[in-house]
């Protein structure tokens, strides 16, 4: 699939799943960030992957954020995107 493509199916479906996080959930797990900063940390992330190459082997959007959900250390920038 083409790269841009992909971008697009990500952050429809991160934007998806961020509305559907329940705030008060989020903030009872993770420290001093709201969720819609976590998840816009969280999709620029996988966008630079996409864009590097990272994921070309990978068929779809959900077969990205699972990936990712199951092992955040496919992505590069991680460690410096959650400070």
């Amino acid at each position: 699939m083409n790269r841009d493509d992909m971008i697009q199916q990500v952050k429809e479906k991160y934007a998806s799943i961020a509305s559907s996080t329940s705030q008060r959930h989020f903030h009872d797990t993770t420290t001093n960030i709201t969720a819609e900063a976590y998840y816009e940390r969280l999709l620029q992330s996988v966008i630079n992957e996409i864009s590097n190459g990272t994921f070309d082997n990978v068929r779809s959007a959900d077969e990205i954020i699972n990936k990712v959900a199951a092992d955040k250390s496919v992505l590069s920038d991680w460690n410096q995107a959650i400070y």
